[in-house]
């Protein structure tokens, strides 16, 4: 797969929509020049050609084409429009953490238990470019509204083109390591209450185990028996702040098969003995 820029925004908190309008340039007409405006600005190229950069990057974008520009730099128009050229634009927040890096690198942000990892195309071809008009104008329709429900369905028909791009972008083989990695992640925390051994996990998944490991580091960050600890140790948070049980039990509700070693891998990684910080958190 061809390296390409990738916006990746961790969830939640979600981006949320703002406004959006469809543009239509005369020739000789031209985007704006801005600096530092506060919100993502997403352009979907109906007709026409749009020549427009940011601050190093020049994009010449066409029918069919995406292009996400960031809240914190400086877009310019490189040249007017050629012929007569019409666009969609949105404006959105994402008010959670966010990065752009090269789709061939890791970067810092990745999806956990909790949290998934939004990974949107700085710039795209779409391969479904009609279903995408429909969308926009659909979020269009939306905007337009001033009513309860009509915030509830733009932010909704929001969502779906964020999921779609998300989705879009990825080759065959990373949708594969995605869901390899889903699969492996509803098992670990449907059975971390019980020994599991990356052997009988394999079995289960019926899959090798350095596939599924491969799979869990690219779209986790951690490996499957990293993943478990660490749930399993969040679910010892819980536990200790919810209940009244002893040490013993808890760590055995967890799935650790010694007291000991529960307790030393949780100061491990929370800094404190499992009795202090139940003592913390409950007075």
């Amino acid at each position: 797969m061809t390296n390409q820029q990738l916006l990746t925004f961790r969830s939640p908190p979600l981006p949320y929509f703002i406004e959006s309008n469809r543009v239509t340039y005369s020739v000789g007409e031209e985007h704006p020049n801005r600096s530092n405006i506060g919100v993502f600005d997403m352009l979907f190229l109906h007709e026409g050609t749009l020549y427009i950069g940011e601050e190093d990057k020049q994009w010449s974008l066409g029918p069919g084409q995406i292009l996400i520009l960031r809240p914190d730099r400086w877009h310019y128009s490189v040249k007017p429009c050629e012929q007569e050229t019409v666009f969609d634009w949105i404006h959105f927040q994402a008010p959670g953490e966010w990065e752009e890096t090269d789709s061939s690198q890791p970067g810092t942000l990745r999806g956990d238990y909790y949290t998934y990892a939004i990974r949107l195309p700085k710039h795209m071809t779409l391969s479904y470019p009609e279903e995408a008009r429909e969308m926009f104008a659909g979020l269009h329709e939306a905007a337009s509204g001033s009513s309860h429900a009509a915030f509830w369905d733009r932010q909704q028909r929001f969502l779906h083109l964020l999921q779609m791009l998300d989705e879009g972008w990825r080759s065959d083989e990373a949708k594969a390591a995605v869901s390899v990695a889903e699969r492996t992640a509803a098992y670990l925390k449907l059975h971390y209450r019980t020994p599991i051994s990356n052997r009988m996990l394999s079995e289960a998944l019926r899959l090798h185990s350095n596939y599924i490991a491969r799979c869990m580091t690219e779209v986790f960050g951690c490996t499957p028996q990293q993943f478990l600890l660490y749930y399993r140790l969040d679910q010892a948070k819980l536990l200790l702040i919810k209940t009244d049980w002893p040490i013993a039990r808890v760590a055995e509700e967890t799935g650790f098969q010694q007291t000991p070693h529960f307790s030393r891998l949780f100061a491990e990684h929370t800094g404190l003995s499992p009795l202090r910080f139940r003592k913390r958190f409950t007075g």
